[in-house]
């Protein structure tokens, strides 16, 4: 029983780590880490001041899809404007999912 205990949890470290990297991925490709980063501000905050502001929120990751999604004309974060992203909905809230864990 313990050999079996210890496989599965090797196998689901690895599975949560090949999902993580499959959406820092996606955000490389959707163009976020053109203008976040995940320690530090760029032009837009960082995935971990995101992540403070939102992760406890009830319905954080389908608010902020759509924000993501549609653009942002700025005021939440500075001035500074976000373009609205043509990813898949599907993507942007994989992405955020996984930016809200930092």
């Amino acid at each position: 029983m313990t050999k079996t205990v210890k496989t599965l949890s090797v196998i689901l470290l690895m599975t949560s780590a090949m999902i993580a990297q499959a959406d820092q991925q996606t955000a490389m490709m959707s163009g976020c880490l053109g203008c976040h980063k995940a320690d530090a501000k760029l032009i837009g905050p960082s995935f971990q001041d995101i992540a403070k502001k939102y992760a406890s929120q009830d319905g954080a990751i389908d608010t902020l899809a759509e924000t993501v999604k549609a653009g942002s004309p700025g005021g939440k974060w500075g001035e500074t404007q976000m373009p609205p992203s043509p990813a898949p909905i599907a993507d942007i809230k994989k992405v955020i999912a996984w930016m809200l864990t930092h």
